[in-house]
């Protein structure tokens, strides 16, 4: 694409025209969420410095926080050494990143061994979603 900024050259997309990306808190270091991005989402959320990520269940952008207001303010954009990973570095406006209310998407932790297993939820609801999501 003749108006891509030239960096983007480097970036590796699969099949689809996707790349993942992992979105972390800037002061903790906490991994929030991981999603995907195309093209036209990396080079928005590079020039106006708010995650812009592709949503696969609906075809289309999603800029994050346009329905919970739970905007990712991007501080870095970081590429892997295989140039097929985003890093970014984010100020989570409202500190809720998951759909569930939560501050991560990651608040499952797997306890036991064995069969004895299973996945413990670890991390509490900061806001319930039915008030987030109308």
């Amino acid at each position: 694409m003749s108006n891509e900024p030239a960096w983007i050259a480097d970036v590796v997309f699969d099949g689809d025209g996707l790349i993942p990306a992992i979105a972390q808190d800037a002061d903790n270091g906490q991994i929030m969420m991981v999603a995907w991005m195309n093209r036209e989402s990396l080079a928005e959320t590079a020039a106006t410095g708010r995650a812009v990520y592709w949503s696969r269940s609906r075809q289309r952008l999603w800029r994050k926080g346009e329905e919970s207001g739970h905007v990712q303010e991007v501080r870095e954009l970081r590429l892997d050494c295989d140039g097929d990973v985003i890093l970014l570095k984010v100020h989570q406006k409202g500190g809720i990143a998951c759909h569930t209310g939560r501050a991560s998407c990651f608040y499952r932790r797997l306890e036991g061994q064995g069969v004895q297993a299973s996945w413990i939820t670890v991390d509490p609801v900061l806001k319930d979603p039915e008030l987030i999501y109308k």
